[in-house]
């Protein structure tokens, strides 16, 4: 196997592993958060990655809260990827 092919392996089971997570106990942030990554990911750059990903490990009532409008989230970094998922993913 190639080093291409090994680098597109590695891409494959991590945007499967994203998309696993993406896999939420709510409908409602399962459909901002898988055509996010299907659709928004890959153009991220590699600190919007680590920042997205730092985002699903947040609990489902507090990210249901920050994407409904009902709470602002107090880390800036997270807010902002909040909001940058809002303005891509259109539902």
């Amino acid at each position: 196997m190639t080093n291409n092919e090994n680098s597109t392996n590695l891409l494959k089971v991590n945007k499967a592993r994203l998309k696993w997570a993406c896999r939420r106990g709510m409908l409602e942030l399962d459909v901002l958060f898988i055509p996010f990554v299907d659709e928004a990911y890959d153009e991220l750059s590699t600190k919007d990655q680590f920042t997205f990903e730092r985002l699903l490990t947040g609990q489902d009532p507090e990210l249901f809260a920050w994407f409904m409008g009902h709470e602002v989230c107090e880390d800036t970094e997270l807010n902002a990827m909040v909001q940058l998922i809002l303005k891509r993913v259109k539902v």
